[in-house]
């Protein structure tokens, strides 16, 4: 019996010893619980210290620390992670490839985690480069931003391959002629990348922007890409627009503009005198004059004249601008304008005229009547 126990204990230490995968079941158990102590730092450090740096942040004025703090958060809680990973290498004591493959993968997540952060912070950079926004404006600054979230992606990519022994230079020259032979075929292509990039540095148009292609889109612009930009129609279709047609045709930015223009011919009956016409055209003078809503001055000057003799009325040209660019406050204006011109027609003693035709006609009798024409009627 004493033999039979002897042999069970000798097996279990043999079984601890031997472990799984050569390794020992102690150093198993000891690498497990080192993890689990760096997971629970995890924890207690998002709890307490990140909590914490939160509370600061949110009582500063800027945003750039709330934008730093939650872009960093989740690289640190994965660096916990990390270490967690060393030293529990550290407790299992590997050698020979177990080993070499260990090192390389610590290598890779450390490399991982650095290039995560800067990736990450590149968000608050985003914000506090919206200050060269003037010089560069947003869409230039957007592609920046994202050709560098492109490169620190690649460049980690990259060094995570030469941790593990995998040439770069041999990928690259491939890459390089898979390139030429897509460039052959991929002309379109390039040719609206070149179209989005005269886009942004001609500064035609932005994001927000309500623009008109003839015969290609009319509306707002909602996000200017590499290779198209996406325009909004003023039924609120989206529309996907391949840049080189805004580099190629002539494009009409109306957010650009100044100031709305208002034009209307107004038909006068002919019955109206020399007086009424001029009484009208004053009043609707020291009205435009008398608004704020309406430009002043010689360089936009309001113009009231009789311009023409119509078919049906005597017109008179009413030819200003307003003060307001948006859509809503323009269309208010030329209903003010519309009401005025109305009630100052009216007052003046005579009317609007209408498209219309007079027939003259003449009675004839007697012996002046023509004879009526009568056709023979055919024989059976």
């Amino acid at each position: 019996m004493q033999e039979m126990l002897s042999n069970l204990i000798s097996l279990i230490n043999e079984v601890w010893q031997a472990g799984s995968f050569g390794l020992g079941a102690g150093n198993l158990l000891g690498a497990l619980l080192v993890f689990l102590v760096f997971a629970v730092m995890r924890g207690l450090f998002t709890r307490f210290v990140l909590k914490a740096a939160e509370r600061f942040t949110q009582r500063t004025e800027t945003q750039i620390d709330d934008m730093l703090r939650e872009a960093v958060e989740r690289p640190l809680k994965f660096f916990f992670l990390v270490l967690g990973v060393f030293f529990a290498l550290e407790v299992l004591e590997l050698s020979g490839l177990p080993q070499e493959l260990a090192n390389k993968a610590m290598r890779s997540l450390i490399a991982i985690s650095i290039f995560w952060t800067i990736y990450a912070a590149c968000a608050p950079l985003a914000f506090a480069m919206k200050r060269i926004e003037d010089v560069l404006s947003r869409e230039i600054v957007s592609w920046l931003i994202t050709i560098l979230r492109w490169g620190i992606v690649l460049t980690g990519f990259a060094t995570v391959l030469q941790t593990w022994g995998i040439q770069i230079a041999p990928i690259i020259a491939g890459f390089g002629l898979f390139g030429v032979a897509v460039a052959l075929g991929a002309q379109d292509l390039f040719k609206n990348l070149l179209g989005g990039v005269s886009i942004l540095l001609e500064k035609r148009f932005k994001i927000d922007d309500l623009i008109s292609v003839e015969g290609t889109v009319q509306g707002v612009v909602e996000h200017i890409g590499f290779r198209s930009t996406r325009v909004r129609r003023l039924d609120k279709v989206p529309v996907t627009v391949p840049n080189y047609l805004f580099a190629d045709n002539a494009l009409i930015n109306f957010t650009e503009r100044s100031h709305r223009r208002i034009y209307w011919k107004i038909g006068l009956e002919y019955s109206s005198t020399k007086e009424q016409m001029r009484q009208i055209r004053d009043e609707i003078m020291a009205w435009l004059k008398a608004n704020d809503n309406f430009m002043q001055g010689e360089e936009l000057p309001s113009q009231v004249f009789v311009d023409s003799f119509n078919d049906s009325s005597i017109d008179m040209m009413v030819y200003c601008f307003t003060t307001d660019k948006e859509w809503e406050p323009y269309l208010a204006d030329k209903q003010d304008l519309a009401y005025a011109i109305k009630d100052i027609v009216e007052g003046a003693g005579t009317g609007f005229a209408f498209p219309s035709r007079t027939i003259y006609h003449q009675a004839v009798s007697g012996l002046d009547a023509p004879e009526i024409f009568t056709p023979p009627k055919e024989k059976d």
